[in-house]
């Protein structure tokens, strides 16, 4: 009889956290930087855009009233917090409208759970632009790397992947930031993991948002605790029972490992470079259902009062955004139904004061027309939309918003045309205009206490 030998599996997390500890700045190519600046001014952003929302107003005040030592800025606030409230506050924050830039190969929010880490560390240590640029760029790596490992189980096992993905990109980010060893940052990644939660059925609720407050704060509490001498497995992500085990049936080293494909691009082999940037304010799996409709509508002269019914066709994983009959703005950013709606009905999705008219006759009266179809087969970026008129004409377009923008000269000036529509009315002109130009000059500055005076309260 013969005897079967197991294989062990390679030394998957040894060998992302040297990549990651490998990351230097000035080997950064520059589209890679300057995407990385670009992620900072959205988070910035979609974080300032939030600051009243009650998700934001909740957890910023119970961290107020925790008290603590005065470590790193709290956005929008007068008083600062400790590192792990500043991390939890600001995540928080930034992905409370859902305006926040994803990541397919997660896929999730990796901006809105490794920046508030590592900005709040960098703060507190004195660290350069510099090293806060090429630490997130590291953990940013990782995490979409760990994402290529475990999906796309993980995420259809019901998993919220900024979470769960978010946090071990955090503990990497701030490894990297605090000049761990290897084999601390090893530790750091399964600190990290044994915190690893967020469920996607809390979509379209503020536990969504606190996801990303809480990966970023599990991330750099795993740093920090490794960087003192506390241990864990240094194999979490490989061993038996361990988080791909554990999190999903999928094990894909050879993905893991491999360089991602960038498209449109001189530079490659970086998965921040197929970061894709919100200019919508919704869920990104509506996006391309926008994108169809607003085409149609203009190829075709297209009117709401002329349209008997309209179909989407999206893909399985989609159901995270087929919410049927949403009653609130936030429900109203998971609909498939609600978006194609709004599209049809020529309202700016972009704008943030779009979604609390979810609930007007005219929605209503046209969400009773879109019907949604999910099938296997489709990623969570493609929509295949059908306009049926009263006429008995009919108008069909596949559209897939999964490809970044390739002039990234572009890509910067539409991130910082965002900030000025949704970060404004919180900041003013002058503000606004001073954190642009922070920016901009970033990674020449010595520190970042230059650009965090400028995020407190001043209203």
């Amino acid at each position: 009889m013969m005897q079967t030998i197991a294989v062990a599996p390679p030394p998957l997390t040894r060998m992302l956290v040297e990549q990651g500890l490998a990351v230097r700045h000035d080997t950064l190519p520059p589209d890679v930087r300057t995407v990385a600046r670009d992620c900072l001014a959205d988070w910035l952003a979609c974080a300032f855009a939030a600051l009243d929302e009650p998700a934001s107003r909740i957890v910023a005040e119970m961290a107020r009233e925790e008290g603590g030592h005065a470590q790193a800025s709290v956005l929008g606030c007068s008083w600062r917090g400790s590192l792990s409230q500043a991390a939890l506050v600001n995540g928080t924050v930034s992905h409370a409208l859902d305006y926040d830039d994803v990541n397919l190969s997660v896929p999730g929010h990796m901006s809105a759970a490794i920046l508030p880490a590592v900005v709040a560390l960098a703060e507190y240590r004195g660290s350069t632009p510099r090293d806060l640029i090429a630490a997130f760029v590291a953990g940013y790596e990782l995490a979409c790397r760990v994402g290529m490992l475990v999906e796309p189980a993980h995420y259809a096992n019901g998993f919220h992947t900024t979470a769960t993905i978010g946090c071990l990109g955090a503990a990497m980010a701030c490894s990297h930031l605090l000049g761990l060893s290897r084999e601390q940052a090893c530790h750091a990644i399964g600190i990290a993991a044994t915190q690893a939660a967020g469920l996607k059925a809390m979509f379209g609720s503020m536990a969504k948002p606190l996801h990303a407050g809480l990966a970023a704060q599990a991330g750099l509490r795993a740093a920090l605790l490794a960087g003192k001498g506390f241990i864990s497995r240094t194999d979490v992500l490989e061993c038996e029972q361990g988080y791909a085990a554990v999190h999903g049936a999928d094990f894909h080293v050879a993905l893991a490992l491999s360089p991602p494909v960038n498209k449109g691009v001189d530079a490659c082999g970086f998965h921040l470079l197929n970061n894709l940037f919100k200019f919508h304010a919704a869920c990104y799996s509506t996006h391309s259902t926008i994108e169809a409709i607003a085409r149609l509508r203009a190829e075709h002269d297209l009117t709401a009062d002329a349209v008997s019914r309209i179909e989407v066709v999206a893909g399985e994983a989609c159901s995270i955004c087929n919410i049927q009959d949403p009653a609130t703005a936030l429900q109203a950013k998971f609909s498939l139904r609600a978006t194609a709606a709004f599209a049809m009905l020529g309202i700016d999705t972009s704008s943030l004061e779009t979604w609390g008219q979810v609930a007007t006759p005219a929605i209503a009266a046209l969400l009773q027309r879109v019907q949604v179809r999910l099938v296997p087969g489709m990623t969570l970026s493609d929509s295949i939309v059908t306009v049926h008129r009263y006429d008995g004409t009919s108008f069909t377009l596949a559209y897939d918003c999964g490809d970044p923008i390739a002039d990234k000269a572009l890509q910067s000036d539409r991130v910082r045309a965002k900030f000025r529509a949704i970060a404004l009315p919180a900041l003013g002109e002058a503000r606004a205009v001073a954190i642009l130009s922070r920016l901009a000059s970033f990674e020449e500055q010595d520190d970042v206490a230059g650009l965090l005076a400028l995020c407190g309260a001043d209203r």
